[in-house]
């Protein structure tokens, strides 16, 4: 008899034990979203921290900040103050901005142009301080989307680059395209635009150049106002290259980079390696392995164009 109730004593005991360990609140990690606007690229960061275990409102919050550029300083702050664990901050101007807010919380990047030359990490295997993530490889790819412009366009001869000359990755974009146009004999004329405003008077430089196209440099600011780009490229009858299939979507001819919503996707690795315990200095910055070749056909049909049938073929996907 003593022994039966010893062990029912020992499995009452137990059973408390497990109920007590059950009732325990979960680790809830909070993490910042800071970005000019919510995209189907912010729903892709969320389905890779999903990928990986996270539960919003179990294990996870979500303090997401969207603003325009002039607030991504005061929007960093806040999240600062509610004491984030990592700030997911996806672009150039997005990481400028949390990298003045803090040095000391994570900073997690996805698409910035050029993290090296914009002075967020030492390197690629060593990123020291608190930024790490991935990065796009501007130049390499500007020159490629110049070769395939070309291929979509083989009678050009005179493309217009919108550019804006004070972004750090800048020289080096221009290098490979120039390198790139003399192979291809492509005449560019490089213009300064920075922001929508300055359209107009770039409009009288391109009909004087007699320029036959438009090539948008990477520049965060085109992602923002890629519609009203696409719009003036349609009213000037200017086919256009643009950096992602965002900007293919909103009406430019020719969209040629990296997957955006894989970069997104695989942010989440890092955030959650950083929740874990790892040190952003300790983790190495990925590039891109996945790119896009996004072809709009409304906007060729809209402007008279047509493109060739093997260009059509090598696209991985065609808006219609």
């Amino acid at each position: 008899m003593k022994n039966i109730l010893s062990i029912l004593l020992v499995i009452a005991v137990m059973g408390v034990g497990a109920m007590a360990q059950a009732q325990q609140p979960k680790k809830v990690f909070r993490v910042g979203i800071l970005e000019n606007v919510a995209s189907p690229r912010t729903e892709a960061f969320r389905q890779g921290m999903r990928d990986l275990g996270y539960v919003e409102s179990q294990n996870l919050a979500i303090e997401s900040r969207f603003g325009p550029d002039e607030r991504l300083t005061d929007l960093a702050d806040e999240l600062v103050r509610l004491k984030v664990e990592v700030i997911f901050a996806p672009n150039t101007n997005a990481i400028q901005s949390a990298k003045k807010a803090t040095r000391t919380i994570p900073i997690v990047m996805a698409v910035p142009s050029d993290a090296i030359g914009s002075g967020f990490i030492a390197s690629l295997a060593r990123p020291g301080g608190n930024i790490t993530g991935l990065t796009s490889i501007v130049a390499e790819v500007s020159a490629k989307r110049l070769e395939l412009f070309k291929e979509a366009l083989p009678k050009i001869t005179r493309v217009a680059i919108l550019a804006d000359p004070t972004r750090p990755w800048h020289s080096a974009v221009m290098k490979a395209l120039e390198e790139t146009a003399r192979s291809l004999r492509l005449k560019l004329q490089l213009l300064d635009v920075r922001q929508p405003s300055d359209l107009d008077s770039a409009s009288s430089t391109i009909s004087r150049n007699k320029a036959e196209a438009l090539f948008l440099a990477p520049n965060p600011v085109f992602f923002v106002h890629r519609k009203r780009l696409a719009e003036f490229s349609s009213k000037h009858g200017l086919p256009s290259s643009c950096v992602s299939a965002e900007f293919a979507e909103a009406g430019c001819l020719i969209a040629y980079g990296a997957d955006s919503a894989d970069l997104y996707r695989r942010a989440a690795t890092f955030v959650d390696k950083i929740l874990k315990g790892t040190k952003p200095a300790d983790l190495p910055v990925e590039q891109p392995t996945k790119f896009e070749f996004v072809i709009n056909l409304k906007t060729a049909k809209q402007i008279g164009l047509t493109i060739p049938p093997n260009v059509l073929a090598r696209a991985d996907r065609v808006i219609r």
